[in-house]
């Protein structure tokens, strides 16, 4: 019986273990996007939590720090009887605020496993039913899972897992997450991730009418509302969402040049070259790289590139941003209008998904993302370099030789080409 509850106990510990450590991994891997996920949650719920969002940022290290040092200690054994207890402290919590998110849905995922895997509220409700039995299963029988470790052992291990996750967190900050699970990761093309396939659902909806008889107001159907009684008189109709439908990978990417208030959406998807560099929130931007920024604009407005700089600022944040900001350190009146020129609006949220940087840059090549880049380690050489045939891959087209040992990228002259009026008959 002891050995059963034994290897029990160790399933729970070790599926836990990894549970936690893979929660905690991917969420390194994209800290900045467990900070927006909680700062989605205090918006949520609104009033006080509305007080915490400058602890987003805290919190979301905090957590991520904390379910991957747990993950380790637990898969590990080290320090089985505490880990366990702050196992069950931590499903004691996020259990009941799972099922609060499911019935009410404030926000459309939980973030549990950040962009990696995306859960559903009540998926995600139920997974952690599932761990806080496995939690309740290694506490009955941890007496059966003997210890591992002992003394500096214990906390070398706790120490470096510390260190490693911090480490990692602090690399995908400063850079770009090593793993981009996002639609807009380098290598995808946006306008097929856009296209809506043939069979696509689209979403269902209930409408209801409300009509008024003689102060009473009663809901109608389209099957059974009061058509032609006069005695009825419309109020409002409803319409509640029964079914989602299909919704693309890419649905919200939508660029509008504040100059002339046009669409250039398209414009910047069949360019040869397009390179945009994001700042979802000009109050929040990094200002130490404005300089960079305008060196930026004056290279590729030289090299003939396409060349946006997207918000989701108001107005008046991008006027405030552009008198203050920008115009103090253009080294010319010209280089503050192609700059000014150059400022487009986007879905904030959007620009926060494409790019984990404030400001970032993204390159498309015809609407493929061929590279992206946090402005504060974006090396301004290469992009300088940048040309549109440097973006093909050239590899097929310099090495390749035709059948007669003719290299492919020779030069031939006018004579080397045969026309329509060459005679062919002499062999």
């Amino acid at each position: 019986m002891n050995k059963w509850k034994h290897i029990c106990a160790s399933i729970a510990r070790t599926l836990l273990g990894l549970t936690f450590i893979f929660s905690g991994f991917v969420k390194a891997v994209d800290p900045l996007g467990t900070v927006y996920k909680i700062e989605d949650y205090l918006k949520a719920f609104g009033g006080f939590f509305n007080n915490l969002m400058p602890l987003a940022g805290v919190a979301a290290f905090t957590l991520i720090i904390f379910e991957f040092v747990l993950g380790v200690c637990l898969l590990f054994n080290v320090r089985t009887k505490l880990t366990s207890w702050l196992a069950l402290l931590m499903m004691a919590l996020m259990t009941p605020l799972t099922l609060y998110i499911a019935i009410a849905n404030p926000v459309s995922d939980c973030g549990c496993f950040g962009d990696a895997i995306v859960l559903s509220n009540w998926a995600t409700f139920w997974k952690n039913i599932v761990l806080l039995a496995l939690v309740i299963v290694l506490l009955c029988w941890k007496r059966y899972v003997p210890q591992t470790f002992v003394g500096k052992a214990e906390w070398g291990i706790a120490i470096l897992a510390i260190l490693l996750v911090a480490g990692f967190m602090a690399y995908n900050l400063t850079h770009l997450p090593v793993i981009d699970f996002r639609p807009y990761k380098v290598g995808n093309n946006i306008p097929e991730l856009m296209q809506y396939p043939d069979d696509a659902q689209p979403d269902i909806y209930r409408t209801t009418y409300i009509y008024e008889k003689d102060g009473n107001k009663q809901e109608f159907t389209l099957s059974d509302y009061p058509q032609g009684d006069s005695t009825w008189t419309f109020v409002e109709s409803k319409s509640v969402l029964v079914k989602k439908g299909y919704e693309p990978p890419i649905h919200d990417f939508e660029i509008v040049d504040i100059v002339n208030l046009e669409d250039i959406t398209e414009d910047v998807l069949d360019a040869d070259v397009a390179v945009l560099a994001v700042m979802y929130n000009l109050r929040k931007a990094d200002k130490r790289q404005l300089e960079k920024l305008i060196r930026l604009a004056q290279i590729e407005q030289q090299n003939g590139h396409m060349f946006c700089i997207l918000t989701g600022s108001s107005s008046g944040d991008i006027d405030e941003f552009l008198m203050s900001q920008i115009q103090p350190k253009c080294p010319t009146q010209t280089d503050y209008e192609l700059f000014e020129q150059a400022v487009c609006t986007c879905d904030p949220v959007t620009l926060k998904t494409i790019v984990r940087a404030n400001p970032g840059v993204i390159v498309l090549n015809s609407g493929t993302v061929v590279d992206k880049y946090n402005l504060a380690n974006c090396d301004l050489e290469d992009l300088e370099n940048l040309k549109e045939d440097n973006i093909i891959d050239e590899e097929y087209y310099v090495e390749e030789e035709y059948d007669d040992d003719t290299p492919l990228n020779q030069d031939f002259s006018d004579t080397d080409v045969y026309t329509d009026e060459q005679d062919f008959s002499e062999e």
